[in-house]
């Protein structure tokens, strides 16, 4: 009995050697981007070390190009252009005006008075407010477009259209410092008015000084072609001749002046223009007005009456 108990112990010794001890499970560890797992060789503990693939940052010649006409084209605030809190830039097509702004803080962009807003695009609407509202009437009536952004350290772009222009802003978001608002001047206008001003004033000035309007002699007769730039009239002041055209010929094309002798032979002759008329130095019986080349458009002034008679009563 004592035989039968010993060999079943030794049975149950044997049977629990052969079974085979559990593995403890290895922790994962999470991969990098752009590593590839471990694998694991049969017959050894360790495994192949990860392959890092690396990225690419380095930057075409093209976007390099267009990086560096962006910085060259941004305009930042200076402390000269600030009128108070509003910080005034000279405007200029195709340059980006620089803002800085804030959340909590609303900054104003003021349009030039008059000018109607055409339509407001930002790349990012999600992370900034923006709306436009108007002040004054009238030609007093001036659009302004607020923005606002809702965190720091966002950037952005602004295109704003009107009936005038386009104005290109890069936006950028600070924890406090904002721009309370910006506006422009416009040199481009300004010099469009100083001429307009100019030609006012040489339209306003006198033909010729000292004229007396009984030495003006108006017998002249104009026949030919009708074209734009048509003269009105003719007269002369016994030393000088003088052609009055049209307010169009300030703006078209002037046609030379030439002489015409009894014999029909034209020649050019020198003469001056002041504003709508055109001031020669001399007297002639007749002239033409040629202008064109396939089809010349000719007027022609003839002195009428007698010549020698009005050459001594003069």
């Amino acid at each position: 009995m004592k035989t039968a108990l010993l060999l079943v112990m030794l049975a149950s010794a044997t049977s629990a050697s052969t079974q085979t001890a559990p593995v403890p499970a290895t922790p994962i560890k999470p991969l990098l981007a752009g590593a590839t797992a471990p694998v694991a060789v049969p017959g050894s503990s360790k495994a192949k070390p990860p392959v890092v693939r690396r990225v690419s940052t380095r930057r075409s010649a093209a976007e390099l190009r267009v990086r560096a006409a962006n910085r060259a084209a941004t305009l930042e605030p200076a402390a000269a252009g600030f009128i108070n809190a509003v910080q005034v830039y000279p405007f200029s097509d195709g340059a980006v005006f620089h803002v800085f702004t804030a959340p909590g803080q609303v900054t104003d962009i003021a349009l030039q008075p008059g000018e109607a807003l055409g339509a407001v695009a930002a790349g990012d609407t999600v992370r900034w407010v923006i709306g436009d509202t108007t002040s004054g009437t009238g030609d007093a009536k001036r659009t302004h477009v607020l923005v606002k952004p809702f965190a720091p350290g966002q950037s952005t772009n602004l295109i704003i259209t009107t009936d005038r222009r386009v104005y290109h802003l890069a936006l950028t978001s600070g924890a406090r410092a904002a721009m309370v608002a910006l506006s422009w001047t416009y040199p481009q206008d300004q010099l469009i008015a100083l001429k307009a001003a100019a030609e006012q004033a040489r339209a306003a000035q006198p033909v010729a000084s000292g004229l007396q309007i009984e030495q003006l002699h108006f017998d002249y007769a104009i026949s030919g072609d009708e074209p734009p730039w048509r003269p009105l009239r003719a007269f002369d002041d016994g030393r000088q001749t003088f052609i009055e055209f049209p307010a169009s010929l300030v703006v078209g094309e002037a046609p030379p002046l030439f002489l015409v002798d009894a014999k029909g032979t034209a020649s050019l002759v020198n003469y001056r223009v002041r504003g709508r008329f055109y001031v020669i130095d001399r007297l002639f019986d007749a002239a033409e007005l040629r202008l064109g080349l396939k089809h010349q458009d000719i007027v022609r002034i003839s002195r009428a009456g007698d010549a020698e008679v009005r050459r001594r009563a003069s």
